[in-house]
């Protein structure tokens, strides 16, 4: 595991962590935000919030789900701004952040009706298929129990089953 800061060169360790979560951090912003700039934004905030937050890391998780835990919080943040609330935020595939292995999007419908889903859900959704963490992951991440994740998992899967029964079917 990436020793989190040292003293000699905290500049090197917080490149390296930029480096191997940047990605991740700056998709999940945008995934919240729907805002390019933003998201942008709201990933840096992070990273700086962690670099300055270093010694209260205790190692007690992975460092991607103490991350994850600041990016949602810095993206809740933003959303509560009046700003925010007052600009049109309608997302489809091509305005996601790319993913290193970059998947053809033929229709946009799946992606639509998940940032449709209440906060509560989205945010498992997002962690568990986007993110791909665990539910023991998920639940340290948000700061809730694993059945509370296991049910909000379930709830949303039925949400979505419904409002797609008729995006897929076979001829």
């Amino acid at each position: 595991m990436l020793q989190l800061f040292n003293q000699d060169d905290r500049a090197c360790d917080l490149e390296q962590l930029v480096g191997l979560h940047g990605d991740e951090i700056l998709r999940l912003c945008y995934l919240y935000l729907h805002d390019r700039q933003m998201a942008e934004d709201a990933a840096q905030e992070t990273f700086i919030k962690a670099f300055q937050k270093a010694s209260a890391f205790r190692n007690e998780s992975q460092v991607k789900t103490w991350l994850t835990r600041i990016a949602i919080n810095t993206c809740k943040d933003l959303r509560r701004t009046t700003w925010f609330r007052h600009v049109d935020r309608r997302m489809t595939a091509e305005d996601l952040p790319h993913k290193e292995t970059n998947t053809d999007i033929a229709d946009d419908s799946v992606i639509v009706e998940v940032m449709n889903l209440p906060i509560k859900y989205r945010e498992v959704i997002l962690l568990r298929f986007y993110q791909e963490m665990g539910f023991a992951e998920i639940a340290e991440t948000l700061g809730i129990p694993i059945g509370t994740v296991s049910t909000r998992l379930g709830t949303a899967k039925r949400i979505l089953k419904t409002k797609l029964e008729r995006w897929y079917f076979d001829e």
